[in-house]
């Protein structure tokens, strides 16, 4: 393979970049990082592998860019997007630019350069909330947010480029990754580096809205599974299959980090905040025989202890 990963120094991004340049699984004679990078992003995050890759900082919207290094791959995985619900609230347009025009760019020079393999990287926000039961991938898309939107927009786009171009489109939707080099406007990294500098933790409503929680090197091996395995034009759930409300989430940080319930927080709901997210993943598991490694406690810990040794203020 030769690879082109966008938003590769970004989260789950970079995950990915260093996991798939140390596996052994799959031969690859290339590794091409486009990032733009947004606050999200951060050389640093690659800095163990840079002589593994090649980077080259620059936009999916920039035609001429794409178009240059697209010819140079035969495979590309998009992570790049824009991808905060607060933030697509108060600025709808940016993310509308990275995660429709900027996904377009990226589908339109694919099918031009002949790329043989596209993944897309979306998420389990595109289904909207489900009070009870889990989303399947067929079942209709209700997002709600300027975010999930974008997202799912995005990932109508791309199948529209497997069905009528043949582009050899795979789609995952994953649950909420936490883990380590997370910026901290997510909400366990923004629990846990709060509470490092004697904050609050500020949590929407009541707390309990219900997110699934997936350890992001699982979801990297879910993405690498699907990349490899899974069928063209195929849509995968990739989650971590551990449910908790916002407000156990921070009692469980509050309890490993050593502090007490009174620095929680309530504050004013979001509008249109989904209840609860949750995702059916037996087809990724039934079709591709993946499962998650990573149980939930063990990975916050983890998590946790991270953002204690760097030190991130």
């Amino acid at each position: 393979m030769k690879l082109l990963i966008t938003g590769g120094a970004g989260f789950i991004g970079s995950h990915f970049t260093k996991f798939i340049v140390n596996q052994n699984e799959v031969p690859i004679t290339e590794v091409i990082v486009l990032d733009s990078l947004t606050y999200a992003g951060n050389l640093a995050n690659l800095e163990s592998i840079k002589q593994k890759i090649e980077f080259i900082h620059g936009d999916i919207r920039n035609v001429s860019l794409v178009n240059k290094v697209t010819q140079q791959v035969d495979t590309i995985i998009n992570f790049a997007a824009e991808s905060h619900v607060d933030r697509s609230i108060k600025a709808p347009h940016i993310f509308l630019d990275t995660n429709v025009l900027g996904l377009h760019n990226l589908l339109h020079f694919a099918r031009i350069n002949s790329i043989t393999n596209f993944l897309q990287v979306s998420t389990d926000e595109v289904y909207g909330s489900i009070n009870e039961g889990k989303f399947t991938e067929t079942d209709l898309l209700n997002p709600t947010s300027p975010y999930s939107a974008s997202k799912a927009s995005g990932d109508l786009l791309a199948l529209s480029y497997f069905k009528n171009y043949g582009l050899n489109i795979k789609i995952t939707r994953s649950s909420n990754n936490y883990g380590p080099n997370q910026f901290p406007e997510k909400i366990i990294p923004l629990f846990i580096t709060n509470l490092m500098k004697n904050m609050k933790l500020p949590i929407y409503g009541d707390g309990t809205n219900i997110r699934d929680w997936i350890y992001v090197d699982d979801n990297c091996r879910g993405i690498f599974t699907v990349l490899n395995k899974g069928k063209s034009g195929s849509i995968y759930n990739i989650g971590g299959g551990y449910e908790i409300t916002n407000l156990n989430l921070a009692l469980q940080i509050l309890k490993e980090m050593g502090h007490s319930k009174n620095k929680i927080e309530f504050v004013t709901d979001r509008k249109a905040h989904d209840f609860r997210y949750s995702i059916d993943c037996s087809k990724i598991e039934n079709e591709l025989g993946f499962r998650i490694s990573k149980d939930f406690s063990e990975g916050l810990k983890e998590t946790i202890q991270w953002y204690l040794n760097h030190a991130i203020l």
